[in-house]
């Protein structure tokens, strides 16, 4: 096990990178099959341990956090969620809830805070420190009371891509009431922009930043999520990324 844990970080590491090798790699089956061999593992032992991500100082604040994934939505509806200072927005939490609901920013806001300064690391092999703040996703969970049966948080975004497929992301309740488990309104002191996922995205510090989705708008509790979109649990997923992306 050891072994296996051994060569799928290294291989982690090459993928990580945008250079020709990462990209080789990354459309090896071989390789993809020795990485989904080790990701049950790979969440067994560090996504079940509660482990906080490290947190910075204020002076490690980047100056500038880079922009990344999607265009910002520019449809008739974000558009319209911009004009209105978001007063329009409703992240809606529903699926296998008891207590389905549909918050307003203001509300998502009254709700008790939280302030964290961690890295963001992206996939493509950069990383960047940005302060967050918002409301614990667990709050918001319990707010609504997951059901028995209730096994992941899908978080339903408004960003497509090119084709006009939208971006999704999962995570397992145990992962969402990880107490760095974020819904952030603002970065570095100031209220989320578009850019970065205006009014309100998901912070997972404790993974590949590609499980931080932005510009969410709900958030679907389900059992399990093999019936939503190609049934791997988020849009890079389907195309072949871990589920579990620790780091």
């Amino acid at each position: 096990m050891k072994r296996q844990l051994f060569i799928a970080t290294s291989i982690s590491a090459a993928l990580a990178g945008c250079a020709p090798i990462g990209t080789a790699l990354n459309d090896n089956a071989g390789v993809r099959k020795v990485l989904a061999s080790v990701e049950g593992i790979d969440d067994a032992f560090i996504g079940s341990s509660g482990a906080l991500a490290r947190e910075y100082r204020e002076s490690d604040v980047a100056p500038v956090f880079r922009v990344n994934g999607f265009a910002t939505p520019s449809d008739a509806n974000y558009r319209g969620l911009l004009a209105s200072y978001y007063a329009k927005y409703r992240l809606v939490v529903d699926g296998a809830v008891e207590r389905p609901y549909a918050f307003t920013l203001a509300q998502l806001r009254a709700l008790p805070q939280s302030t964290q300064i961690t890295r963001h690391d992206c996939v493509e092999g950069w990383s960047v420190i940005g302060k967050w703040s918002g409301v614990r996703l667990g709050s918001v969970l319990d707010a609504v009371g997951p059901r028995s049966n209730a096994g992941f948080a899908i978080f339903h975004c408004m960003d497509r891509d090119d084709s006009g497929t939208p971006y999704y992301e999962s995570l397992d309740l145990r992962q969402a009431y990880h107490p760095q488990a974020l819904l952030a309104t603002s970065l570095n002191d100031e209220p989320l922009d578009p850019d970065h996922g205006a009014p309100v995205r998901l912070r997972v510090p404790t993974q590949l930043g590609y499980k931080s989705a932005k510009w969410v708008n709900r958030i679907e509790v389900v059992e399990n999520f093999a019936h939503i979109a190609g049934g791997n649990g988020g849009y890079w997923e389907d195309q072949g990324y871990e589920w579990y992306a620790g780091v």
